[in-house]
């Protein structure tokens, strides 16, 4: 794995895009390259809650888990600059799409459907997944999301390459975005 990249970041960077768009896993990789913490959005909701978001789900339903989201989010951007990955859902809201605006930079990972399906095949602890079949649920939340997505302060392909190589996406597209040039050596094209 090549060195932290050397330059510096200014806010949190949010890592937004539907289930299995790699945002944990990227995430963890971008955060490395980085020298920054990783933090999973999910994964400290659960914490905070003390149960898992499926029971969440189960208790409070979604407008509850949204609500809690949308509290643990506000939190954790008040944080040092961090990776942040979030829920699928979380960008949907629009007091949580605000406080990204303004507190972070926003990473839409952006996958198709087909991708989608395969990886969210591989575990079964998505509830919105559980709600029919998960190529259609996936389907639907894709014309309903993606426009909003679209807001994104970037947006990176998510497909089956190495996650190593969408990491250097995001990286190649936050360097402008910062405004760092491309390594001379990076083998990145410029315009």
């Amino acid at each position: 794995m090549p060195a932290a990249v050397p330059f510096p970041v200014p806010k949190t960077l949010v890592l937004i895009g539907l289930m299995g768009a790699g945002k944990t896993s990227i995430g963890k990789r971008l955060a490395t390259r980085l020298g920054l913490p990783f933090v999973d959005a999910d994964h400290e909701i659960e914490r905070a809650a003390g149960c898992t978001i499926q029971e969440i789900f189960d208790r409070f339903g979604e407008t509850g888990f949204r609500d809690g989201e949308r509290r643990v989010i506000a939190r954790l951007l008040e944080q040092p600059v961090q990776v942040l990955s979030t829920g699928g859902g979380a960008f949907m809201d629009a007091e949580t799409r605000a406080l990204i605006r303004e507190r972070g930079i926003s990473i839409w990972l952006r996958a198709d459907l087909d991708l989608l399906v395969q990886r969210t095949a591989r575990r079964d602890h998505r509830p919105l997944l559980r709600q029919g079949d998960p190529r259609a649920v996936l389907s639907r939340l894709m014309d309903v999301r993606y426009p909003v997505y679209a807001a994104a302060d970037l947006t990176v392909d998510s497909d089956d390459s190495p996650p190593d190589i969408t990491t250097e996406r995001v990286i190649a597209a936050l360097r402008p975005h910062l405004g760092h040039p491309a390594p001379m050596d990076a083998g990145v094209a410029t315009a």
